[in-house]
């Protein structure tokens, strides 16, 4: 298996990646949630789904992992220029048009890629993410042990106190069909600290949500295949946004993952790599 790292440099940008595969098969560009960097992709996960054929690229979004950073509070960009971050990385990688994967807030970035640039967008999977610019006052509340969570502050430049705070928020933020594997996130998460050189700039993700006027009701205009996966125990964004995204869109195809929480896990790899891998074959074989 094929990988390696490049940084893209753009107007003083620099955005951290990293590929999986032959550059010569179908392009799959993975798009993180917030506060999290392209690590969240496990390695393993990338792996798998570039031998399906794929050539899979990673990023870490401004603020997260290796990428460009900002003073905490201080963020230089907007929601829009993190959608257009994601045709720097196709133009850095010289790819024209691409199959996009986004996970939660990535998913969200992915519509927006999808509705702005649909020439350049073969297929879009959002994977526990919520619909852009849609009216949400009649979805179900997020969890409510989650959001008291949220409504704590950690201290996102000490490391114990950062790690500790989101492995609870990883276990309220879990599926109800695994056991929540304490240690392994623990361990993952001191090295995502660590390479990231902490979690404080990550804060300003915050901004990720302001998506602006221009994007609201606008999904219905979406012409891009759509896949939404979702788990069925999902406590951030509960199932009913995974079902308003998919019934936005004409002809979108829903999955859900039964017991899936807020997460990618391991034991749910299979189905989620299959139902990606038959949705990029089938956009695939029309060209």
């Amino acid at each position: 298996m094929q990988k390696g790292q490049r940084v893209i440099r753009c107007s003083g940008l620099e955005i951290a990646t990293e590929a999986f595969g032959d550059p010569a098969h179908p392009p799959v560009v993975l798009i993180m949630g917030g506060m999290a960097s392209m690590l969240w992709w496990h390695e393993s996960f990338c792996v798998r789904l570039a031998e399906q054929g794929r050539f899979v690229v990673r990023y870490d979004q401004r603020d997260s992992g290796l990428s460009t950073k900002y003073p905490p509070g201080r963020p230089g960009y907007t929601f829009d220029d993190a959608v257009d971050d994601v045709f720097r990385v196709l133009d850095g990688y010289g790819i024209s048009t691409v199959h996009l994967v986004g996970f939660s807030l990535g998913g969200m970035v992915g519509q927006v890629a999808a509705l702005k640039n649909p020439e350049r967008v073969l297929s879009l999977t959002a994977i526990s993410s919520s619909p852009v610019g849609a009216d949400q006052s009649h979805f179900p509340p997020s969890g409510e042990a989650w959001m008291e969570h949220m409504a704590v502050e950690a201290d996102w430049s000490d490391r114990a106190d950062a790690v500790a705070y989101l492995v609870e928020d990883a276990r309220l933020t879990a599926g109800t069909a695994h056991p929540f594997d304490e240690a392994g996130t623990r361990a993952f998460l001191e090295r995502d600290f660590d390479r990231s050189g902490g979690y404080l700039s990550a804060t300003n993700h915050s901004i990720l949500f302001e998506v602006g006027d221009t994007w609201q009701g606008r999904l219905n205009e979406m012409k891009v295949p759509l896949l939404v996966v979702h788990g069925t125990a999902d406590p951030v964004f509960p199932l009913a946004h995974g079902e308003a995204l998919a019934g936005a869109v004409a002809d979108a195809k829903f999955v859900t993952v039964e017991g899936g929480g807020h997460e990618i896990h391991p034991h749910d790899w299979d189905e989620i790599i299959s139902a990606i891998d038959e949705h990029v074959r089938r956009r695939t074989s029309v060209k």
